[in-house]
């Protein structure tokens, strides 16, 4: 919480945890770290979902093809691969993922 705030610039008194201010309880806090006018803001994503099994693969293959064993001078050049790289996997990559999972439904205890 006070690293995100010192880096958006915030001077303002946090309080203290779980006495009162920002930090008095988690749903404050919460609400401060999502706060979209901050230049830091954390969005909570599920942490068991379908979706994110595919953007797994996508990092992966990113990561394989892209990244591995690179070495970039700057920034600028590491932007640069990813750039041309999202460029040529839209351009002949790119395809739907196939869902292969079955799963068994899930039952009440």
């Amino acid at each position: 919480m006070r690293l995100v705030a010192e880096r958006c610039g915030i001077d303002d008194d946090l309080g203290i945890k779980a006495k009162n201010g920002i930090l008095k309880t988690m749903a404050r806090r919460k609400k401060f770290l999502e706060d979209q006018s901050h230049l830091i803001r954390f969005v909570y994503t599920p942490r068991h979902a379908s979706w994110l099994n595919q953007v797994e693969i996508w990092f992966c293959i990113l990561s394989r093809r892209a990244l591995k064993r690179a070495s970039f001078a700057s920034m600028e050049a590491l932007k640069q691969r990813l750039i041309d790289f999202i460029d040529y996997f839209n351009a002949v990559l790119a395809k739907p993922f196939r869902w292969t999972y079955a799963g068994k439904p899930l039952r009440g205890a």
